[in-house]
């Protein structure tokens, strides 16, 4: 007896071996069988889907979750197109909080505003309130003066943290701008956040996931560091699943900042916890560290300075501490998600993951190199040798492509998020978003990019590293369970796999590209059970052994 009975679907299998089914079985939370293996089986529910198309569950290799669910809550300043717009939504959230009340705002766009928010007008929107606006890319926000006041910015008492930058005009007063580690500037005034109010920003964030086919997802730095939000980061996910407010297999990435020296020359977590541990809801994965900052903000990290503008971006770091993090993780058993944009911290990332696998061989450690936003024809090779992931995100081209290629220059495009260079070498290409960094983060609009690689302005950026919708499938399906380590459980419909799964109103592979991100979800399931759909398939029941 069955517990789900999917019939007259065009199931995409993402198998060599079938690659295309009409019926679908799932018991205890996996597939059992396809077609002819379970058409003859009984089921508690069996779902009539008229020919809609079934693919294996999105997957978001690289996202902030807490981050996105958070920003559901703040004033959103993506469709801003002038300051003023921006002043007056400050205006009118600081008129309904108390003279005390933080205004915070996230997603807007200095590229299109003509430049980033003044710190006085801040001052007066504000209404002397502080006032927190955090940049799209997330490498940069702008505070107001009674933030930089609080955070000793104003006085000059507060040292910038290393890979920090603090703005200053020509008589030496801070902007309000602070990119990179500056940030944990504001960050120590609001961090920790309450694990009640983590936990209500994951089950937002969720709510949204699931109506866009995301089944798993893996959440790119939490714990400490400006990117983290809580010490009990973790627990707040716990907390979200224990509500049954967590719909989506969740994989986690502790930040650097908190791995801390065990026994026996190792680093860890309490407990020697590392990567791994966890079950197949929610897992500990990667290390996340930052070899540098971004490229719209002209702060990645590069090795010819950046078009009309002389700088070579900032390192994460002193290049010693980061060697010293990383070849202490990879001792310990990590893996290593190391955040390179520019084509100089790339260099220092395969250096020194080269070093560590030359001192610990561990071949199939699956290190990741996350964006890999601006890499050499020369380091292709060299990824390769050492089995790297990349882990770019082919949607920025379309976000931010335009203010990219500016930073950047004419000659260097083509290294721009590669996508078939890396297959060529022989790695293989998750799909990921970032989200809320930039992109809008429905995995069919990152298929669309893959595909089509234009940006806002019409621009086809690097039209070689373009691939397939089938490819782009792959990368949001199979290729995100490999770099996960978990290809023999999810990405695939066939026996023994997880049954997470999307059914689709149409196919990814047959449509026009310009078509793919308008596709509808019908629904979604995790482990046999629908999170979003229709009522009929909703009320499926399933063995509670396995239950997000």
């Amino acid at each position: 007896m069955l517990d789900l009975l999917l019939r007259d679907v065009r199931a995409l299998t993402m198998t060599d071996e079938r690659p295309r089914a009409n019926t679908v079985g799932v018991l205890g939370g996996r597939i059992v069988g396809v077609d002819e293996e379970v058409a003859d089986l009984s089921a508690r529910a069996v779902v009539d889907c008229d020919g809609a198309v079934l693919t294996p569950g999105f997957a978001d290799a690289h996202n902030h979750m807490v981050w996105y669910g958070l920003s559901l809550a703040e004033l959103d300043l993506s469709a801003c197109r002038t300051p003023k717009e921006v002043y007056d939504l400050v205006a009118a959230r600081a008129a309904a909080l108390p003279a005390d009340g933080w205004v915070i705002g996230s997603g807007y766009d200095d590229f299109v505003l003509g430049g980033h928010p003044a710190r006085a007008e801040l001052d007066r929107a504000g209404g002397g309130r502080p006032v927190w606006l955090k940049h799209r890319s997330a490498h940069m926000c702008v505070a107001s003066s009674a933030i930089l006041a609080k955070a000793g910015v104003l006085d000059g008492t507060a040292p910038v943290p290393a890979g920090g930058v603090v703005s200053r005009d020509a008589d030496g007063e801070p902007t309000g701008l602070l990119a990179e580690q500056a940030q944990q500037l504001v960050d120590a005034l609001v961090k920790p956040y309450p694990v009640e109010e983590l936990a209500a920003a994951i089950a937002r964030a969720a709510r949204v996931y699931v109506t866009e086919g995301l089944t798993h997802v893996t959440e790119a730095g939490i714990g400490g560091g400006w990117i983290g939000h809580s010490p009990a980061e973790a627990a707040a996910y716990q907390l979200a699943r224990a509500r049954g407010e967590l719909p989506v297999r969740v994989e986690l990435m502790p930040a650097s900042e908190v791995l801390h020296p065990l026994v026996d020359d190792t680093v860890g977590l309490d407990l020697g916890l590392r990567t791994g541990f966890g079950d197949d809801f929610l897992r500990i994965g990667p290390m996340k560290i930052f070899t540098d900052g971004a490229l719209s903000s002209r702060t990645a990290a590069v090795t010819e300075p950046f078009h009309g503008h002389g700088g070579l971006g900032v390192l994460g770091d002193d290049p010693d501490v980061l060697r010293r993090r990383i070849l202490a993780a990879h001792r310990s058993g990590w893996r290593i998600a190391a955040h390179a944009i520019g084509d100089r911290a790339v260099d220092l990332t395969l250096d020194i993951l080269e070093e560590a696998q030359r001192l610990l061989p561990r071949p199939d450690a699956r290190h990741r190199i996350e964006h890999a936003g601006m890499t050499r024809p020369d380091q292709l090779a060299r990824m390769a040798a050492l089995n790297i992931v990349p882990v770019p995100q082919a949607r920025f081209l379309y976000e931010i492509g335009d203010t990219m290629a500016g930073a950047i220059g004419a000659d260097r495009v083509p290294w721009l998020y590669r996508h078939r260079s890396f297959l060529d070498a022989g790695l293989r290409v998750p799909g990921s978003s970032d989200r809320p960094c930039v992109s809008t983060g429905a995995p069919l609009a990152g298929m669309r990019s893959m595909v089509e690689r234009t940006s806002q302005a019409g621009a086809v950026l690097s039209p070689d590293e373009r691939v397939d919708a089938e490819e782009a499938l792959r990368a949001f399906t199979t290729h995100s369970a490999f770099a996960a380590g978990q290809e023999h459980q999810r990405g695939r419909i066939t026996a023994g796999m997880h049954a997470d799964l999307v059914l689709l109103d149409d196919e990814p592979t047959s449509v026009p590209s310009s078509e793919i991100d308008g596709i509808g979800v019908l629904a979604t399931f995790v482990a046999g059970r629908a999170m979003h759909g229709t009522e009929d398939i909703a009320s499926v029941p399933i063995d509670h052994r396995e239950s997000p």
